[in-house]
């Protein structure tokens, strides 16, 4: 691939990787705010029971699960597009070691005529 390709596929997969970690970042953010909701719907729903008790009955709950599995997904496309970042980033650093060691061997070859 060529530099400048390079340059525009860096571009892109940095914008897929900005978009993974925000979906993920959110995502820790709302499934706090969904405990939060659950618990407070266990506790109005009988004023009886320990704030425990209403956070394991939260954490069970089918809506908190469900952000968990979203969750898990934007993680995994959230370091998936890293790798590919990192992936076309060595791609860069490795076209400049050929580079230079290109340019090395041609200070070598001019010096020995």
């Amino acid at each position: 691939m060529k530099p400048i390709e390079r340059i525009a596929q860096l571009h892109d997969l940095g914008r897929k990787y900005a978009k993974a970690k925000a979906e993920c970042e959110y995502l820790k953010h709302f499934r706090k705010s969904k405990l939060a909701i659950l618990k407070g719907h266990f506790l109005r729903e009988d004023s009886r029971r320990s704030n425990a008790a209403c956070d394991d009955l939260a954490r069970a709950h089918p809506e908190y699960l469900e952000v968990l599995d979203g969750l898990k997904v934007a993680i995994e496309i959230s370091e998936g597009a890293l790798w590919e970042l990192r992936t076309s980033h060595a791609g860069i650093n490795i076209w400049q070691t050929q580079k230079a060691d290109a340019r090395a061997e041609l200070k070598v070859e001019s010096s020995l005529t």
